[in-house]
């Protein structure tokens, strides 16, 4: 008798232990659990740690709660300025109601980037060019709110939408390339012309503060051969000012003697003028004065 109860009770106990592992269950921090009993939706959703189930009439599905990144397959689209673009984003979510992400939607990942794909290539329709290379983050602001409408009622929130690349075809590339080099010498061609603007006012002052002192001239002169000449030059060719040439003109001339203007204030009297002759020089004439 003694050994049949102990038959039992090690049944039952084996029976209870194999009913506990079928029944226990352990949900992750990160993780939020499901239970259908019967086909229907029982109780709470539970939260991480040990739970129990019924076993063969439950079934606990875990639903992550973690951010998830998704990479969005590159989309072809055309510009609204007629440009033929590919592009490719991602997006983070995060299930926010694990009951709705399991009962609403069959596969809330797929549906998510189903519709990422969707409104990517509806964003690309109705952006130019320049804003999908300049202008991203209103961008990725329009696409963000076209994915989350819909996603709310699936219990996913889209924490946020980027684009990751533009590619381009190589002739627009090419000249893309061509209007960036064109501006470019534009903008230099500017620079130059208002940096000789700038230096021609700053010559006109020097030379109208020169003009005053002669003497200026001469010692920019002299610092100009100095500079050209600390360059090791074999020829150095020295421009000389105009005025410096007539002087030493005038110096070369030979003064006349005291005798020679004597008579030649003899010969002419008080009265007289000095005409030139045909030949250049100068011929005193007689000019009688009184009746």
């Amino acid at each position: 008798m003694v050994q049949e109860l102990l038959t039992a009770g090690a049944a039952v106990a084996s029976g209870c232990l194999v009913y506990g592992m079928a029944a226990a269950r352990v949900i992750k921090q990160y993780e939020r659990g499901v239970v259908f009993r019967l086909g229907r939706l029982s109780g709470h959703v539970r939260g991480p740690g040990f739970t129990l189930v019924v076993p063969f009439v439950d079934r606990l599905r875990k639903v992550n709660m973690q951010i998830v990144t998704l990479p969005v397959p590159a989309q072809d689209g055309i510009t609204r300025d007629n440009v033929t673009v590919r592009v490719d984003a991602v997006i983070y979510f995060k299930v926010v109601d694990a009951a709705e992400a399991v009962v609403r939607v069959e596969d809330y990942r797929f549906a998510v980037s189903q519709m990422a794909q969707t409104s990517l290539r509806s964003i690309i329709g109705k952006s130019d060019l320049d804003d999908l290379l300049s202008n991203r983050e209103k961008l990725n602001q329009g696409l963000e709110l076209m994915i989350d409408s819909p996603a709310i009622g699936w219990g996913v929130q889209i924490d946020r939408v980027e684009i990751k690349d533009v590619s381009l075809p190589e002739t627009m590339k090419r000249s893309m390339a061509r209007q960036a080099e064109a501006d470019r010498e534009r903008r230099a061609r500017v620079i130059n012309a208002d940096a000789e603007l700038q230096a021609s006012k700053k010559l006109a002052e020097a030379a109208k503060e020169m003009s005053t002192q002669p003497a200026a001239l001469q010692l920019r002169l002299l610092q100009t051969v100095v500079a050209v000449a600390a360059e090791k030059n074999s020829t150095l060719v020295l421009p000389f000012p105009v005025e410096l040439l007539r002087f030493l003109e005038r110096a070369q001339q030979p003064p006349a003697t005291a005798p020679e203007a004597s008579e030649r204030q003899r010969v002419t009297g008080p009265g007289a003028t000095v005409e030139p002759d045909v030949a250049g020089g100068e011929e005193p004439h007689a000019v009688e004065h009184g009746p």
